[in-house]
């Protein structure tokens, strides 16, 4: 005999980071009961579990940042603000990019409370195992917490969950890393403490001993420009990317090696900095993880992807729910990302169809597993552009709105743009 169903929603976000933060908060703000399933103990996603310290995708390129993000993101930075964070627009010395700088302590803060304000239920140290569905449509999930299984039903779901958990145990058809197969370089950043104040970071000094270090250090470094670093807003810690690794697979026996090859990659490479960098010669290792940073994974199959040829060319549409601005960022070797940026007026249309699942009436998706080939993924996965994503998929799944103009009409209320 099944269980009962405990308790019910209108909208029900499968991820907590900035998908699924998005499209709980678009869900609400279009008038949804929400619930928001995280399996951490905290929302953020990879700025809270990987160290990627940094929001992209807010603003276009170019010499002054221009929004590519607004409603829900502008939520999340007002929040941000409220707590000290200043949410302004930062640009990296190494790619030339606009970025958001990041405390994973206070985003954690910050997001606990934007989403209280606004009626959103958070479960976190929960997942989704399993999905009842029909032919077209997911009647509920089964989401097991710290006090065992319960089912929960809503009218519409949002798969946030990076990893697509809620796509794979729906049955939802998929393709896991690029059309051959081939994922992603994950990537490990860390942080770094214990640095003398009053000396600046050095970028010719780290590359020559990198450069040392790779005569015969036990990892040579892939990133010999000295990687991207920064100083981590409110404290005087470091924050560097400089650790990529390949991925052969999805397996459980892939991630663990990652995971322990990167951790000694970070006492090596801290070690490195200690002996040969000015102002690093009592300089430690604060933080890793809690997890590397995964940039591909599974691919759910949607009823479009957005391509490469809309990218370079800044195809407009006028079925557009977000605006996808970051350069297709791609690492498809280890330490050697390729950026090519986009065309037109510096944007290009996300349109609802790459957030809407084939197969299934009322499964939307945000984050890195929303709609998009090999070359486009490399721009849409990034988390100032989940943001958007994440708030049209919930107020997709609000309404139970099909096409775009709706969808993009009600973003547009709501302060987003597309």
């Amino acid at each position: 005999m099944s269980r009962k169903i405990e308790s019910e929603y209108d909208v029900i976000v499968a991820g907590g980071g900035a998908g699924g933060v998005g499209a709980a908060l678009g869900a609400a703000r279009a008038g949804a009961k929400v619930c928001l399933v995280e399996k951490y103990g905290f929302l953020g996603g990879a700025a809270t579990t990987s160290q990627v310290l940094a929001y992209c995708g807010f603003f276009q390129q170019g010499r002054e940042p221009v929004k590519a993000v607004g409603g829900a993101g502008d939520l999340v930075l007002d929040a941000m603000r409220a707590i000290g964070m200043d949410g302004a627009a930062h640009n990296s010395e190494t790619t030339g990019n606009w970025i958001i700088l990041l405390n994973p302590e206070g985003l954690k803060l910050a997001l606990d409370r934007v989403l209280a304000d606004h009626g959103v239920d958070v479960l976190l140290h929960s997942r989704v195992a399993a999905a009842t569905r029909t032919a077209s449509r997911i009647e509920s999930v089964t989401v097991a917490g710290m006090e065992g299984r319960r089912r929960i039903a809503a009218e519409g779901y949002v798969d946030a969950t990076g990893d697509a958990n809620l796509s794979l145990v729906a049955g939802v058809t998929m393709r896991e890393g690029d059309d051959q197969g081939r994922l992603q370089a994950v990537s490990a950043p860390i942080r770094i403490g214990g640095l003398d104040p009053n000396v600046p970071f050095d970028r010719d000094a780290i590359r020559a001993a990198i450069q040392r270090y790779n005569v015969d250090g036990a990892f040579p470094i892939t990133r010999d420009d000295g990687g991207i670093y920064t100083r981590i807003p409110g404290t005087g810690d470091m924050w560097w990317m400089i650790i990529d690794l390949p991925l052969s697979d999805l397996g459980s026996g892939a991630f663990t090696w990652a995971e322990q090859r990167a951790r000694a990659m970070a006492h090596d490479y801290v070690e490195m900095l200690r002996q040969h960098v000015p102002g690093f010669e009592r300089c430690y290792l604060a933080q890793t993880g809690p997890q590397i940073g995964i940039r591909e994974s599974r691919h759910p199959a949607t009823r479009y992807e957005v391509t490469g040829h809309d990218l370079t060319s800044g195809r407009q549409r006028s079925d557009s729910v977000a605006r996808a601005a970051w350069p297709a960022e791609l690492h498809g070797e280890a330490g050697k990302p390729v950026y090519h940026s986009v065309g037109g007026p510096g944007y290009a249309s996300v349109p609802l169809d790459s957030l809407r699942v084939r197969g299934l009436d009322n499964l939307w998706l945000a984050g890195r597993v929303v709609g998009a080939d090999p070359f486009a993924y490399g721009s849409l996965r990034v988390m100032g552009t989940a943001f958007a994503t994440g708030e049209a998929s919930g107020i997709a799944a609000a309404l139970g709105a099909e096409d775009g103009e709706t969808v993009g009409a009600e973003v547009r209320r709501l302060g987003g743009l597309t």
